[in-house]
């Protein structure tokens, strides 16, 4: 606070130390109060922690499939569609689903790759890549599936997406919800 000509204190203080004590308390007492002012605003830009994304934010939706090296490569696009940011951090559980909703074959495997949390904003997407062999490159073919069950990463809700997968060579591996379309 700033010394107040008026109080008494403060005339007392400038008659028993003097007008060069009384300044340099001056000086020091509105740092303190600029550092403080100054702290409060910094402090209340301090982002909150970011929820996570649940399912009812997001709308699942497939990328385009492209084919490189023997290898299919389809994304899973995670779109958020509630009004506040929110985040994903991790792999989503992904499996096959026949038109009856049964499992084909097993779930996919974790590519391996490290990972970060992915903030989306509303209307923002990012992806996580499915990858299987493209055909039978030393192991067949399981039935084409009508659905991709997707976990979004941290959820114990699925999602269903319209996807004809097939998995081949007993390769099904996904990798991690990103930006850059990584597996």
């Amino acid at each position: 606070m700033s010394p107040n000509p008026n109080d008494p204190t403060f005339l007392r203080t400038v008659r028993r130390r003097g007008p060069a004590a009384v300044l340099a308390a001056a000086v020091v007492g509105a740092t303190a109060t600029s550092a403080a002012w100054s702290a409060t605003p910094a402090a209340a830009r301090t982002p909150a922690a970011i929820r996570t994304c649940a399912v009812s934010d997001l709308y699942l939706s497939m990328g385009t499939k492209e084919g490189a090296a023997g290898s299919l490569y389809w994304p899973v696009r995670f779109t958020n569609t509630s009004t506040t940011s929110c985040a994903l951090r991790g792999y989503p559980g992904v499996s096959v689903l026949d038109g009856g909703h049964h499992r084909i074959g097993a779930a996919a495997t974790r590519s391996g790759r490290s990972y970060t949390s992915v903030t989306l904003a509303p209307a923002h997407s990012a992806s996580a890549v499915l990858r299987t062999t493209n055909g039978p490159v030393g192991g067949p073919c399981l039935r084409t599936g009508s659905y991709l069950r997707v976990y979004p990463p941290a959820s114990r809700t699925a999602a269903l997406v319209p996807a004809p997968w097939k998995t081949c060579s007993d390769t099904f591996q996904v990798g991690p919800v990103n930006t850059q379309g990584a597996l």
